[in-house]
C-alpha cells in the first residue's frame, strides 16, 4: 500500500482494449496521477479490493465482467469508502447514461474524450472523495476524552498507528483471513481513537481520581464501555453508511475483555472477542505501560514486552501477542515519535 503524495488520487483503467487503455493511463498520468490497470471487470475487482482506488473508469462493454456488473459489485462491497466510478462507452446515448447511473455510477464518458473534458470529471470525482472527512470528524470527538483526562497527550495518535500496524501485519501475512480487508485497516486506524469515547460519562471525581478506585468507583469506571457502544450505535441510526461506526461501537463496548473471560463487561472469552477489540486491547495496555501517568512511572518497553508476552492466551489473544512481537520495533518508534 504505497503512500500517494498531496493531490494525487491512483486511479483503476478497466478496458479489454490494451491500446486504448494505455492510452487513457497516460493522459491520466499527464494530470498528475497514478495508475491501475485492468483488462475485465473480474479482474478489476480483485485490484479494487486489494489496492483500494479511490477513482474507478471501467469501459461498458467487456468480455467476462462488464462495466456495470463491476459498478454492482463495488457498491455492494464498499463499506463506508466511497468510492468515484466513470463508465466509458463509445455510444452516444442518453439511455445508456440513465442506465449507467441506475447502476450506480457516478458519471459517464463517450469516447473520444478530451484531456480537458477528463480533467474536468476527474476533479468532480477527486471533490466528492475529498468530502469524505470522516477521520477528522471522528478523531475531534475522541479528543472530547483527552479534553477531561489530560494525562493522555498522543495516547490517540499512537493507538491509531499501533492498530494500523498490526492490522496490515495481519492482513499482509494472511492472518485472520476473511476478517481482515482494507476496509478493516482503514477502519481500525479511524476509530480505535474512540475506545475511550464513554469516558465523557464518567464523573470527574472517578475519571480524574489519582488514587485507587474503591469498589464503587470501579463499578462506575467500567460502564465507561457501554456509554460509548450506545453512544456511537446511536449515531449509526443516522448514517447510511455506519461500517466505521460499528467498529468503533464494538472497540468502545469490548476493548476490556479478556481471552480468558475474565474482563468486562460482559465477560466474553476468545473469539467471542470481536477481532477489532482484540487487536485495540494490545495497543491500549502498550501504551499504557510505555507512558508515565500520575500513579506509575513510564515502563521500558523490554518490561512492557514482556508482561504482554506474559498475559498471552490469558488477557490477549495469542495469534495478535505475535504480530506484536514482530512489529515491536515500530511500536518503539511510533511512542518515540508521537512522544508525550
Amino acid at each position: 500500500m504505497a503512500k500517494l503524495g498531496v493531490g494525487t488520487m491512483r486511479i483503476l483503467v478497466v478496458d479489454d482494449d490494451h491500446v486504448e487503455r494505455k492510452k487513457l493511463e497516460r493522459t491520466i498520468r499527464l494530470l498528475g496521477h497514478e495508475t491501475l490497470a485492468a483488462s475485465n471487470g473480474d479482474e478489476a475487482f480483485t485490484i479494487w479490493r486489494m489496492e483500494g482506488p479511490r477513482i474507478v473508469i471501467a469501459k461498458w462493454i467487456m468480455p467476462v465482467v462488464d462495466g456495470l456488473e463491476l459498478c454492482h459489485r463495488i457498491r455492494a462491497a464498499e463499506g463506508s469508502r466511497y468510492t468515484y466510478i466513470m463508465i466509458m462507452t463509445d455510444r452516444d446515448d442518453p439511455e445508456d447514461v440513465v442506465n449507467t447511473l441506475d447502476a450506480g455510477a457516478d458519471n459517464y464518458i463517450t469516447r473520444p474524450c478530451s484531456q480537458a473534458e477528463l480533467k474536468a470529471k476527474l476533479s468532480v470525482g477527486e471533490r466528492i472523495v475529498e468530502i469524505e472527512s470522516r477521520d477528522t470528524v471522528i478523531f475531534a470527538i475522541s479528543k472530547l476524552v483527552e479534553s477531561r483526562d489530560y494525562e493522555t497527550g498522543f495516547h490517540l495518535e499512537r493507538m491509531r498507528h499501533y492498530t494500523r500496524l498490526l492490522a496490515e501485519y495481519l492482513y499482509e501475512n494472511n492472518v485472520y483471513r476473511g476478517h481482515i480487508n482494507l476496509n478493516f485497516i482503514e477502519n481500525i486506524y479511524l476509530t480505535s481513537p474512540l475506545h475511550d469515547i464513554g469516558k465523557v460519562g464518567i464523573p470527574d471525581h472517578i475519571l480524574l481520581k489519582t488514587d485507587r478506585l474503591d469498589d464503587q468507583e470501579w463499578e462506575i469506571m467500567k460502564t465507561h464501555t457501554v456509554i460509548g457502544y450506545d453512544t456511537l450505535m446511536a449515531a449509526c441510526n443516522h448514517q447510511l453508511k455506519t461500517d466505521y461506526l460499528q467498529m468503533g461501537a464494538e472497540i468502545a463496548l469490548s476493548h476490556h475483555e479478556k481471552w480468558d473471560g475474565t474482563g468486562y463487561p460482559h465477560g466474553l472469552a476468545g473469539n467471542e472477542i470481536p477481532l477489532s477489540a482484540r487487536v485495540v486491547a494490545i495497543a491500549d495496555v502498550y501504551d499504557a505501560l510505555v507512558s508515565k501517568r500520575v500513579y506509575k512511572n513510564a515502563y521500558p518497553h523490554e518490561v512492557s514486552r514482556a508482561i504482554i508476552v506474559n498475559s498471552s492466551g490469558k488477557h490477549f489473544d495469542p495469534v495478535i501477542v505475535e504480530a506484536f512481537l514482530a512489529c515491536e520495533e515500530e511500536f518503539v518508534r511510533i511512542h518515540q515519535r508521537y512522544g508525550e
